[in-house]
């Protein structure tokens, strides 16, 4: 049978790799992929993200073949980013404790995650792309939150890559305050691979400078005792299956992290990397 994938990408850039090496393995088993984004609007790739004479900083050195900014092109300027889900209008978000009748709005809240539950159903895995914009409109998103923790309760996979992992280590039940990664092994950026400078997003001309936080230290401290973070830095490639997750370390890692989201839903691969 067929898979349906939810793909979540970011308003304010991803990087295409991340996005089209996940994608191409989806389309090579015949998966229904079904994109969403924070209010609707159409996403676009980060412009370093195509073009292959780039250079990355941490690296000195491009991060992106000629082959790839071909197809990062083609994929941007193509149609299948253009009628996103809009996850604003979808998942419920929780009321503030100072809004009026804050009670049952809030017990209206807990239906309608309860809804959300049932609408995920037709979907088999979720995926998060990775990229600078996550960071921005993903990360602390507490809609995205709450279709991590739907996918999460039914049992379903769940991919992240690069800062897109980000969106994982946040995403926690409001009871214990604990991130759904505590005790698993994960992957994500490396402190090795951030920016000193240059951050930036698209739709804005605010240069961050570095990232406003260390993906590193969040993923080892969310992680826990009993789990692990896993940066592999020096090593080609870096990607963590840890079931109900795969998550992926930075734009190198995509093509396999979606071939490992296509294992462990075909094959019932369960744990890889580590």
């Amino acid at each position: 049978m067929s898979k349906k994938i939810l793909i979540i990408v970011s308003e304010h850039g991803y990087w295409a790799e991340e996005l089209i090496g996940p994608v191409s393995k989806f389309d090579e088993r015949g998966y229904e992929v079904v994109f969403a984004t924070p209010t609707g609007a159409r996403a676009r790739a980060l412009p370093p993200s195509l073009d292959e004479n780039y250079i990355d900083p941490p690296l000195g050195r491009s991060v992106t073949s000629a082959e790839n900014a071909r197809l990062g092109r083609e994929f941007d300027e193509g149609t299948r980013l253009d009628k996103p889900l809009d996850i604003s209008s979808w998942v419920p978000e929780r009321p503030y404790t100072t809004d009026a009748a804050y009670l049952r709005k809030l017990e209206q809240y807990h239906r309608d995650l309860e809804r959300l539950g049932e609408e995920i159903a037709e979907y088999d895995a979720l995926l998060i792309v990775g990229g600078s914009g996550p960071i921005a409109d993903l990360a602390n998103n507490e809609r995205v939150h709450g279709l991590i923790m739907a996918f999460k309760a039914a049992g379903k996979l769940i991919g992240a890559e690069c800062y897109g992992v980000a969106c994982l280590a946040f995403a926690r039940d409001w009871n214990d305050r604990k991130s759904i990664i505590w005790g698993k092994h994960v992957t994500g950026h490396c402190k090795e691979y951030d920016y000193k400078d240059g951050t930036g997003f698209l739709g804005t001309d605010f240069n961050m400078g570095p990232p406003p936080y260390p993906l590193e230290y969040i993923l080892r401290d969310a992680t826990g005792p009993d789990g692990a973070y896993h940066g592999n830095f020096g090593h080609p490639l870096s990607v963590i299956v840890d079931y109900p997750f795969v998550t992926g370390r930075s734009t190198p890692d995509s093509y396999l992290t979606g071939q490992k989201m296509v294992e462990a839903l075909e094959d019932g691969l369960t744990r890889y990397g580590w």
